[in-house]
């Protein structure tokens, strides 16, 4: 695979607005599911349109293993990339001690759970364009509640250790209810960056539960995915994401990629197209910047960019 493959040239407007851009979501690999390219391709490629960083996600492991196994090949490329822990069946769940192991060796994200979260199950019971493992993995349901249906003692401790390490946590792929109560515990224990990923896929949060996280501090997250024609599903239209950024606002927006699967477009060329298409239907380039440079790079916990 090469990753000039279906690259697309911006205008030079438009490079002006993607300069800096810092993605939040990418699916490099390696990872038990089929990936277009690996996080040092991830890197390079995302020179094209000089992103500032890219923090790259797995569902099934700690992806900062994979960076420091990387270090070489990563030194000298142009893109820092930046690891974390998804907290789903392959780690132990909500584990503290995986998510100790991932801060400890710099991680900059603590994901809730997934794949293994009982929402993402029963949406993936039927064809959600969701991938698939290339085998068994022997996966099981992960909640962040006890069995009397509180907030476990170890959800409440990786929210102590994500509040210490001042990095970002999110809610995963968690139902409204579980993720209101999880953020709700990360606020009182300290956490300042939260983030909501794609409400209206797969989580189906309500909006009456995005505003109770937005009371958190939480940020929503939109995947650039979602609107492109190339990716599989959903296809949803522009418009919906224009209505959503419109109603939530830019000040609390993020927009990602949530691209890197195999078969789909590369996260630069969904950052081209869709920002246009954004452009094109009247959100104004501050308002991009805010959502795709300022917000993520605050929530990566870098120093704001202009």
């Amino acid at each position: 695979m090469s990753v000039a493959e279906e690259t697309r040239t911006p205008t030079p407007g438009l490079l002006k607005v993607l300069d800096g851009a810092v993605d939040l979501h990418c699916h490099s690999g390696p990872s038990p599911f089929p990936r277009r390219f690996d996080h040092v391709e991830a890197s390079y490629d995302a020179a094209r349109i000089n992103m500032r960083a890219i923090l790259c996600k797995s569902h099934h492991h700690n992806t900062v293993m994979d960076l420091l196994a990387m270090r070489t090949q990563l030194a000298n490329a142009p893109t820092p990339m930046y690891g974390g822990v998804a907290l789903n069946s392959e780690v132990g769940g909500v584990n503290p001690s995986a998510v100790a192991v991932a801060i400890n060796m710099g991680g900059r994200c603590v994901w809730g759970p997934t794949v293994s979260a009982g929402q993402h199950i029963r949406a993936h019971s039927h064809d959600d364009g969701f991938p698939s493992a290339t085998g068994n993995l022997y996966e099981s349901e992960v909640s962040i509640f006890n069995a009397a249906g509180d907030v476990s003692e170890e959800a409440d401790l990786v929210t102590r250790l994500v509040a210490d390490a001042g990095i970002l946590l999110t809610g995963g792929h968690l139902d409204g209810e579980s993720m209101s109560a999880y953020f709700k515990t990360a606020s009182a224990n300290g956490v300042k960056r939260i983030l909501l990923h794609h409400p209206d896929f797969i989580v189906d949060v309500s909006e009456p539960d995005i505003e109770t996280m937005l009371g958190y501090g939480a940020f929503v997250e939109h995947e650039l995915s979602m609107y492109h024609p190339q990716v599989p599903a959903p296809r949803w239209p522009i418009e919906r994401l224009v209505d959503w950024i419109n109603k939530i606002g830019p000040e609390r927006t993020v927009l990602d990629s949530d691209l890197g699967q195999q078969g789909n477009p590369l996260p630069v060329d969904a950052y081209i197209l869709i920002v246009q298409q954004l452009l094109d239907h009247g959100i104004s380039a501050a308002a991009i910047r805010q959502m795709i440079c300022r917000n993520t790079a605050y929530l990566l916990g870098l120093e704001e960019t202009n």
